[in-house]
């Protein structure tokens, strides 16, 4: 699939498998709000992780930041410099349209980094 290809099918939600093809009476915003039914379209997922791994970075600079004032370590500059390095990795992946491999780098990198700060830096 092409990037115009995407670009013209970025407004569509994507449907669960199983599902019947909708009728016109059920693509109606409204409709979809009362029953709860409403999916992110492809494009809103992937603004949505970009989203969320811009707030990941900003975190991490500032996490990077406080951890420099109070302790200067090569250790503290490489655990948050490759957290950030991987909402980078994350911001580009949403960007091309990856956007559940990104979801599981980021939670699995951020939780890593959380973790290596804790168990490895004194």
């Amino acid at each position: 699939m092409s990037t115009s290809d995407q670009d013209q099918a970025a407004d569509t939600p994507i449907p669960a498998p199983g599902d019947e093809p909708e009728t016109v009476e059920e693509t109606d915003p409204e409709a979809a709000d009362e029953t709860g039914d409403r999916k992110l379209t492809p494009r809103q997922a992937r603004r949505l992780r970009m989203a969320l791994s811009s707030v990941g970075m900003a975190a991490m600079a500032v996490v990077l930041a406080l951890r420099i004032a109070s302790r200067s370590s090569v250790l503290v500059v490489g655990v948050y410099g490759l957290a950030l390095i991987l909402c980078g990795i994350v911001i580009e992946l949403s960007r091309n349209g990856r956007t559940r491999l990104g979801s599981w780098l980021l939670a699995l990198g951020l939780v890593a980094a959380i973790g290596s700060d804790w168990l490895l830096i004194p």
